[in-house]
C-alpha cells in the first residue's frame, strides 16, 4: 500500500487543493477532482442521518445516473440546515464546475464539511473553482493538496494507492476525525481507479466494499449530514479486471483510509479493534460490536488503560442480540479475562499501555463475525469537541 499518492496514482485523473478564503486561517479548502476518461462511470453511498446536507441531496441527485465528470469538495462549512438557499449554493457550485470544465452540472458531485447551520461565502467558493480548475495536475503534489482541502479537525491528509499486478489500480483520498458512526462518517471520502468498469460492476464493489470498511469505524457515535464516499473509474487502463478481483483491490485501499480515519480521530490515544465471533448472524455480531465501541465506560476505562472487562460485558448485554451469559467469553489483548460467563485470567495480565487495544468478545451461538473499530475516550476528545464551533 502507497500512501504517498492517492487520486492521481490511478491514470486518467487530475486534481487540486486550492485556499480559497473559506477557511479564515488560510489554509487550503478548496479541492476539485476531475476523471479524463475515457469512460465516466462513478458511484456513491452517503450518510444515513436523515437530516443531509445540501451537497448530500445534490449529489444522491445527480449520482443515480452513475456517471460523473468531477467532484468538488469545501472544507470550512458543511453547508447543512441552510434551506432552499443552501441547496441553490450547491448548485451554483456545481454549475461553476461544470463551465470551467465545459460538462453539465449533472455530472458534477459536491461535497462540504464544516460547521452546520452557516452558508457558504459563495463569493469564495466560486473564485476558488476558477483557482482549483488552473492548478489541476496529475502529480504526487496535485494528489496530496486534494487530500489536504478536505481537511478540518483532521490533523493530517489521509490518503492511500495500489496498484493491480494486472497494470490497473485504485487509489483515494478521506477526511473525518469527529462525528464518526460512518453508516457511513464527518467522512468524505473520493476513490478513483483506472480499471474499466461498468457503472454497475462500480456500484455493486463500493456498497460491499463499504459495509466492511467505512461502515465498520465507530468512533463517537456520531453520523454526520454530510458523510459521503464517490468512486470514479476511468478506464484509462484499458483493463476489464473480474468483480472479484476489483471489489478486493477496492475493499483493501478502505479499509486503508479508513485504518488512518481511526488513527487521527479526535483526542485518540488508542486505537481498538472490537471483534465478536460466535454470534448468531454478522448483522448481529456488527450491531453487539458497535454497542460496546460507543458505551463511554468501555471507552474511558482504555484511556486509562484498564482491562475492565465488566463493563464490556455489560455493554454487551444491552443489545437487541442473542446473548447466553454462560456461553460468554472476552479477551483483551491475548488475556481471555471472562471464560464461559465467568472470571478467566486475572485481568491485571492484559497489558494495555500501547497504543493498540484488541478485544475478541465469543458469543459461541453461531457463525457471525465482525469486526468495528473504535477510539478511546480521552481528554482531547472532549476538549477538541466542547469548543469546536468557537
Amino acid at each position: 500500500m502507497n500512501r504517498a499518492k492517492g487520486v492521481t496514482g490511478p491514470a486518467g485523473f487530475r486534481a487540486a487543493g486550492v485556499a480559497a478564503g473559506i477557511k479564515a486561517s488560510g489554509a487550503l479548502d478548496l479541492t476539485l477532482v476531475v476523471n479524463d476518461g475515457p469512460n465516466n462511470a462513478a458511484a456513491g453511498v452517503f450518510t444515513t442521518n436523515q437530516v443531509k446536507a445540501a451537497p448530500v441531496l445534490w449529489s444522491q441527485q445527480v449520482l443515480k445516473e452513475r456517471k460523473l465528470k468531477a467532484v468538488v469538495l469545501n472544507s470550512g462549512g458543511a453547508n447543512a440546515c441552510t434551506g432552499h438557499e443552501g441547496f441553490q449554493d450547491t448548485h451554483a457550485t456545481a454549475e461553476k464546475v461544470a463551465e470551467v470544465l465545459e460538462c453539465g452540472a449533472i455530472e458534477v458531485a459536491v461535497c462540504s464539511t464544516g460547521l452546520i447551520g452557516e452558508r457558504l461565502p459563495m463569493d469564495k467558493v466560486l473564485s476558488g473553482v476558477d483557482a482549483a480548475k488552473a492548478s489541476l495536475g496529475n502529480t504526487v503534489e496535485a494528489g496530496l493538496n486534494a487530500a489536504t482541502g478536505v481537511l478540518t479537525t483532521d490533523s493530517r491528509p489521509k490518503q492511500s494507492w495500489k496498484a493491480h499486478e494486472q497494470g490497473w489500480s485504485v487509489g483515494g483520498f478521506v477526511k473525518g476525525a469527529g462525528m464518526l458512526a460512518p453508516n457511513m462518517a464527518t467522512m468524505l471520502s473520493v476513490i478513483t481507479t483506472d480499471a474499466d468498469v461498468d457503472k454497475d460492476t462500480l456500484d455493486a464493489a463500493l456498497r460491499a466494499a463499504t459495509k466492511k470498511t467505512y461502515d465498520r469505524l465507530d468512533v463517537d457515535g456520531g453520523t454526520s449530514t454530510n458523510d459521503t464516499v464517490i468512486v470514479l473509474a476511468s478506464g484509462a487502463s484499458g483493463i476489464t479486471p473480474s468483480q472479484e478481483d476489483f471489489e478486493a483491490l477496492l475493499t483493501e485501499v478502505a479499509a486503508d483510509l479508513v485504518k488512518q480515519l481511526q488513527g487521527d480521530a479526535e483526542g485518540v490515544t488508542k486505537e481498538i479493534a472490537i471483534t465478536v465471533t460466535g454470534a448468531a448472524t454478522e448483522d448481529e455480531a456488527v450491531h453487539i460490536g458497535r454497542i460496546v465501541a460507543e458505551d463511554n465506560l468501555v471507552k474511558t476505562a482504555l484511556f486509562g488503560s484498564d482491562p475492565n472487562w465488566g463493563r464490556i460485558a455489560m455493554a454487551l448485554g444491552r443489545a437487541k442480540a442473542r446473548i447466553d451469559q454462560h456461553q460468554l467469553s472476552i479477551v483483551i489483548n491475548g488475556i481471555r479475562v471472562m471464560h464461559k460467563g465467568t472470571r478467566g485470567e486475572d485481568r491485571s495480565n492484559a497489558d494495555l499501555s500501547g497504543r493498540d487495544i484488541e478485544i475478541i468478545i465469543d458469543l459461541a451461538i453461531g457463525h457471525g463475525e465482525a469486526t468495528i473499530l473504535t477510539t478511546d475516550l480521552s481528554h482531547g476528545y472532549v476538549e477538541e469537541n466542547s469548543a469546536y464551533s468557537s
